[in-house]
């Protein structure tokens, strides 16, 4: 019998199925049709790849909503705190981490073996990038926001610590952003796209990491994990990366962080079936 596990995300739908004794990871974009037919259009890609399917673990977005079964089919319903800390834990090869989900909006949970807690979480994720994108930039493409912000300076539209204070606060350096977009309060410059897009991911990530950092603390996890495809942007991973270091804290990028969460169902449902 072959499994499979869907997860049905605010801007993706993320699929996996295991081939042999690799997994097959397929995304697919969300489309403004309710959730049960974007689940069906997930499972009509399976029966592309020319699999009988017969369980199908679902999680995300309205996965509640969802009917038990659609035809021989049976949907396994996942929470999505259990899919998150399970498919950080598994993809980063750690006991226990702090999960971060960086999706439209970022979720973080405490996952230590087989028990995963949600700890808190942000309205700030890729979403926000994507919106404030298409009102900065003319632009929802992520990609091309990455690319951009790659290419600009974010300290043109922010005002740095030395500028706002003096000097260096704490462990932050001197040059660290003080107040983001702070700069455009009192200047009438025009910003290039290319700075303007690096001041909106830094804006972004690091509202994810800072909140990320203190919630670890919190709960007492030395590691962070950081899954999503927000962070399938390099621009975001820098952002994420920098902030660590102000802080002297650890976050990993997990690899292929897209497929964390859709890769945390399809491992539960494998567990369900062993017991």
């Amino acid at each position: 019998m072959t499994l499979a596990a869907v997860d049905l995300g605010i801007t993706n739908i993320d699929i996996i199925m295991r081939r042999a004794k690799r997994i097959a990871h397929t995304r697919l974009p969300v489309t403004r049709q309710p959730v049960l037919e974007q689940l069906l259009a997930a499972l009509r890609s399976l029966a592309g790849a020319g699999r009988k399917i017969r369980q199908v673990a679902v999680t995300g977005g309205q996965y509640r909503s969802l009917p038990e079964r659609i035809g021989e089919i049976e949907l396994i319903k996942v929470n999505e705190v259990t899919a998150i800390g399970r498919g950080g834990l598994s993809l980063s090869g750690l006991e226990q981490a702090l999960v971060v989900s960086a999706g439209s909006g970022s979720a973080m949970i405490a996952a230590r073996g087989d028990s995963f807690s949600h700890v808190t979480g942000s309205a700030v994720g890729g979403g926000t990038l994507q919106g404030l994108g298409r009102l900065l930039l003319g632009t929802t493409d992520a990609q091309e926001i990455d690319r951009l912000a790659q290419a600009g300076n974010a300290n043109r539209a922010d005002l740095t610590l030395v500028e706002a204070v003096g000097g260096a606060v704490g462990r932050l350096p001197a040059n660290a952003n003080a107040v983001n977009f702070g700069r455009l309060a009192s200047e009438t410059t025009e910003l290039s796209r290319d700075d303007c897009a690096a001041a909106l991911v830094r804006l972004v990530g690091q509202v994810i990491a800072v909140i990320a950092i203190n919630a670890a603390r919190a709960e007492g996890l030395d590691a962070i994990v950081a899954t999503g495809h927000l962070v399938d942007l390099a621009s975001v991973c820098a952002v994420l990366q920098e902030v660590a270091g102000y802080y002297h804290a650890a976050i990993q990028i997990a690899p292929r962080p897209g497929m964390a969460t859709a890769l945390g169902a399809f491992l539960t449902l494998e567990e369900s079936l062993r017991k």
